[in-house]
């Protein structure tokens, strides 16, 4: 991981630095104004962006089906930060314990993220608990995010079981609308939850028709503070573990526009977050008080060429083109450190690392024509990428080497200094098809769609995996295929009354360490992945309406899907995996194919503005997920949600008030997962002094009356601690001020 770390900051270093070349050399460009079209606005604030845009990935542009926010969305509701987006839709949340994105009840790997376009993969290491990776961007980075619901994998591809997050960063041609040569956008933070303060700046400049942007965040903060009471050591503490953490961002971009509607453009981040943890709950008869510390970090490299077509005459056959190749690095870590009061006693150190590096290209693009009264939209592209997966532990203690004698039995429990797998070299392929099929002059819309996926993962032989004491040779290749199609139907009852229906299928391939982990020692336990596993597959149905005026607009929808061969672990017995009896005591857990499941649910959003200013809003979500075949509930499944929001704005300054019921959610798979019932009131209110032009300040309080609550989220699935340590924040203030010039 050190060797990959090296190599990962160089190819950043020399991919800046290759940005800053770029830039001047293209200040001796000169071609026809830019002239790009955009399907809309950018809306940064108090500012409505109308500058050159870039066309939007075809097959990716926003459908019945999807929950596109703005920027300016983003601020209203103050999302800076990943516990935040359950204010957007009631459809997505965000899990603490699995540090994913879960949408109506799927988490972890079932849910796809992008950036731009490029995936950002969830990362676990199946054994030691170090789990993340997709959380990887720093939200005052984005213009915007799509929210794609429901099983679909027949553009996204690959895990979208759950649904997709699309994030879109700040492009240069936000901050410079029309003529505008430079411009900038500045933010700053406070959020009294985790004593958190944040800086973040954005400048944008025009030369001819080349834009470039820099922009770098930076945000400090400590624990998200619970609402626990009780202090001390070990598991009867409720109060939460004492954390700092930094987070810095770097986003920098290049676009070249040329005469046609053609840009091409070069993109560079980093993303790096470092939390340290003093574990006050770890155990006190295994360590000593208040020795325990934890260090994560969570890093993320890419550097992306795009490519970007949108025709300046309407009249062209193609209608728009989008193309990205792309290198992308992600490392998570865990690095524990304690002193042991058993055997073996002393300092204690275990470092864990888990690394995924991507090179790919993926590319689509939009094309109509005419076939008599019929109108067709055809989506057409592509993705295909390489990646290597990686896992490692190392550390120290005062075990002996091994074969350990009686008294340091314990060590045959603490695996280091090996991987749990070997290194998995993957070759992902990805080809789709759509046609928008337009009747009745517009009216009635069909769109028929196919995916084809094909994926191989081969295991490479490290030294740290032949080193590991389970060792048996290396595993076999896995590979498969899947076809994803879809139907959807689309009616307007009125110009502004749409209802729909959508068919789709979805799957998702297994990961690197659901097909090798291998984790344990003889005389101990053993967990072991399968080469053997299926991809996990679903149906999904969908109906609903979605209307939309200026002065009213909302939707309600209800959906169904069912899910099979999920990946699940289960307890098997040595013959089934050609193991002799009694070498492994304490049992054997393999992964393997086993649930279906079905999650159906209803959602209804409905949004009202007043020319007097007054405003309004209302949502709702309620999911139910089981296991049918054990008639077991999931404990993903979120509660079921309503929000209502009334308020009242000028050009001037604005205040809103929310109120948050939520019920209690009894439905799981333990007692220890269920959730009381609980109400929230929170208070926001802004601020655009007409003397500062671009200068906007909004506060918030949050959690008004401050009432005791749990995120059933939140709630791990096993643990000692005591549930109260799980509760969510108490009553807190955030504060916002953004100047865009």
């Amino acid at each position: 991981m050190d060797c990959m770390r090296r190599r990962t900051t160089t190819a950043l270093a020399t991919s800046l630095a290759l940005l800053a070349a770029a830039s001047q050399g293209a200040l001796a460009q000169t071609t026809a104004s830019a002239t790009g079209t955009s399907n809309e606005a950018i809306v940064l604030d108090t500012v409505t962006l109308d500058g050159a845009k870039k066309a939007e990935p075809a097959g990716r542009a926003e459908t019945v089906l999807t929950k596109r926010v703005t920027r300016a969305e983003l601020d209203a509701a103050q999302v800076d930060d990943f516990d935040d987006v359950s204010r957007l839709d009631p459809a997505i949340n965000f899990s603490e314990g699995s540090r994913s994105f879960n949408i109506r009840g799927l988490d972890r790997s079932r849910v796809l993220t992008t950036i731009d376009g490029v995936r950002v993969p969830w990362l676990e290491d199946g054994a030691r608990g170090l789990v993340g990776g997709s959380a990887s961007f720093d939200f005052d980075t984005l213009s915007g995010l799509d929210i794609v619901k429901g099983a679909n994998s027949s553009v996204f591809g690959g895990g979208a079981l759950g649904g997709v997050v699309a994030l879109r960063t700040l492009d240069p041609e936000d901050l410079l609308p029309g003529d505008k040569r430079f411009g900038g956008l500045s933010r700053a933070g406070y959020d009294s939850k985790d004593r958190s303060w944040s800086v973040d700046q954005a400048l944008a400049a025009r030369f001819g028709d080349t834009y470039s942007l820099v922009q770098a965040g930076f945000r400090r903060g400590n624990e998200i503070e619970n609402q626990g009471v009780i202090g001390g050591f070990g598991a009867p503490r409720t109060d939460k573990d004492p954390l700092d953490y930094d987070r810095t961002s770097l986003l920098a971009k290049i676009n070249q526009h040329v005469e046609g509607g053609h840009v091409f453009g070069l993109t560079a981040e980093s993303f790096d977050r470092d939390e340290d943890t003093n574990e006050f709950t770890a155990l006190t008869t295994t360590y000593v008080p208040g020795s325990v510390t934890r260090d994560e970090t969570n890093k993320r490299q890419r550097l992306s060429f795009e490519y970007d077509y949108a025709p300046e005459e309407t009249n062209d056959r193609i209608r728009a083109a989008h193309a990205v190749v792309y290198w992308q690095n992600q490392e998570i870590d865990n690095d524990f450190n304690a002193i042991r009061r058993t055997r073996p006693i002393g300092d204690y150190r275990r470092l864990t690392e888990r690394g995924e590096e991507t090179f790919g290209l993926s590319g689509s693009a939009l094309a109509g024509f005419q076939t008599g009264a019929i109108d067709h939209g055809v989506s057409f592209g592509g993705e295909a990428f390489m990646s290597q997966a990686t896992q490692a532990s190392s550390g120290r203690d005062s075990c002996p080497p091994p074969p350990y004698p009686p008294a340091f039995f314990n060590c045959n429990f603490l695996h280091s200094n090996q991987s749990d797998m070997p290194d998995v070299d993957g070759t992902t392929l990805g080809l789709f098809v759509e046609d928008e099929m337009a009747f009745l002059e517009n009216r009635f819309r069909l769109t028929p769609g196919v995916r084809f996926d094909w994926y191989e993962q081969e295991p490479q032989a490290t030294e740290g995996y032949t080193r590991n004491p389970t060792y048996r040779g290396l595993p076999a290749s896995s590979s498969d295929s899947a076809l994803s199609p879809k139907l959807r139907a689309e009616y307007d009852l009125a110009p502004e009354i749409t209802v729909f229906g959508q068919w789709a299928q979805a799957f998702r391939a297994p990961t690197a360490n659901e097909l090798y982990l291998t984790y344990g020692g003889p005389g101990t336990y053993l967990r072991i992945g399968d080469p053997d596993l299926k991809p996990e597959t679903s149906d999904g149905f969908e109906a609903g309406v979605k209307f939309g005026t200026p002065e009213l607009n909302g939707s309600v929808n209800a959906f169904y899907n069912t899910y099979e061969n999920f990946i699940d672990d289960v307890a098997v017995t040595p013959a089934s995996v050609g193991l002799s009896p009694g070498v492994y005591p304490l049992g054997i857990t393999q992964i393997v194919n086993r649930a279906n499941v079905e999650i159906y649910g209803f959602e209804a959003t409905a949004n009202v503005a007043h020319p007097s200013g007054w405003h309004g809003f209302a949502t709702f979500g309620g999911y139910v997920g089981r296991d049918t075949d054990t008639d077991v509930h999931l404990n993903t499944i979120p509660a079921v949600k309503a929000r209502l929001g009334v308020g009242y704005a000028t050009d001037v300054y604005g205040a809103d008030v929310i109120f948050t019921a939520a019920a209690a959610r009894d439905e799981v798979e333990n007692d220890f997962a269920a959730t009381p019932s609980y109400n929230l009131v929170d208070l926001t209110a802004w601020w655009a002094p007409t003397e500062v032009k671009g200068l906007k300040v909004k506060g918030g309080v949050y959690n008004l009356f401050d009432e005791i609550y749990y995120d059933g989220l939140d709630i791990p699935d096993s643990t000692s601690l005591a549930k109260p340590y799980f509760t969510e924040p108490g009553r807190s203030f955030k504060a916002t001020l953004t100047y865009q010039f």
